[in-house]
């Protein structure tokens, strides 16, 4: 680990960086250039200090799940988090599937002010969300092991399903699994890809008959509803947009016309995150 270039590389990349960049209100009396530390550590989930320690050439060895968390926050390309990583003493990661969010895709995602959105790995893991899918569906990136792929918790959490009208979950369900076929196929043989079908196939019998019914679709655009404590059910409409290597996903979220699903975001817009409970994607 090379203490003291790290240190420098974080330090003048979080100078480079403005507010508005990373989605942030710009406020007053800023006496430092680009982005406060704790507006870094903010955007990292971690603790001001663990980060301030980094930019002073005295901290630990930062973990992959850090530096994956660093390398998004300060919207590095993927030459910059491969350099991270090298300096940090690891090697980078393959291309294409640790999760990195490419900075052109956190742009847009931050853009979209009154619209939820969200990235999701090819395997159903949201790597980033914007505000407004935070207000819809919770925090949904926290999650570690298996449970960060949404499939796991649909058929392992009963709650994972809550949000949906019970009608639709059939046809959810089977859409699901029909995308991860797709997937499964396009990437056969990688690891992250075997551990999840092997693992939902030993404890899932609904996965399993599903799985052997060999249905394949492609996640593009789907409707759905979805019963939101706060103010009732959303009719939306998701759009999908793909990567060039289809490792990721932009999901965009807009109302169904001809219903009240508008009015309904404008007002969770303004009420945010209170009381929500179950999950969606």
């Amino acid at each position: 680990m090379d203490r003291e270039d790290l240190a420098d590389f974080l330090r003048r990349r979080r100078e480079q960086l403005q507010p508005a960049d990373v989605g942030l209100l710009p406020g007053t009396r800023r006496r430092t250039p680009g982005l406060r530390r704790d507006e870094v550590a903010l955007l990292a989930g971690m603790s001001t200090d663990y980060y301030t320690r980094l930019e002073q050439s005295r901290g630990p060895r930062p973990s992959t799940q850090v530096l994956s968390s660093l390398a998004r926050a300060l919207r590095f390309t993927d030459d910059e988090r491969d350099h991270l990583y090298h300096l940090s003493g690891h090697p980078a990661p393959a291309r294409g599937g640790d999760g990195h969010v490419r900075p052109g895709l956190l742009y847009l995602l931050d853009r979209l002010v009154d619209t939820p959105g969200c990235v999701l790995s090819d395997l159903g893991e949201i790597l980033a969300q914007n505000r407004m899918h935070i207000n819809m569906s919770g925090d949904l990136t926290h999650y570690t092991g298996l449970d960060r792929y949404l499939l796991w918790r649909w058929f392992t959490e009963p709650a994972g399903r809550t949000q949906f009208p019970h009608a639709d979950w059939d046809r959810l369900t089977r859409r699901h699994v029909a995308d991860l076929r797709a997937t499964a196929a396009r990437r056969s043989g990688d690891a992250d890809v075997e551990e999840l079908v092997t693992a939902l196939r030993a404890i899932s019998p609904e996965f399993e008959r599903l799985w052997s019914a060999h249905e394949v679709s492609v996640r593009r655009n789907d409707a759905k509803q979805i019963d939101h404590p706060r103010v009732g059910l959303l009719d939306l409409v998701c759009e999908t947009l793909v990567t060039p290597n289809s490792a990721q996903y932009l999901l965009v979220y807009y109302p169904r016309p001809g219903t009240d699903a508008q009015e309904k975001l404008d007002l969770l817009r303004v009420i945010g995150t209170q009381s929500l409970a179950g999950e969606t994607s």
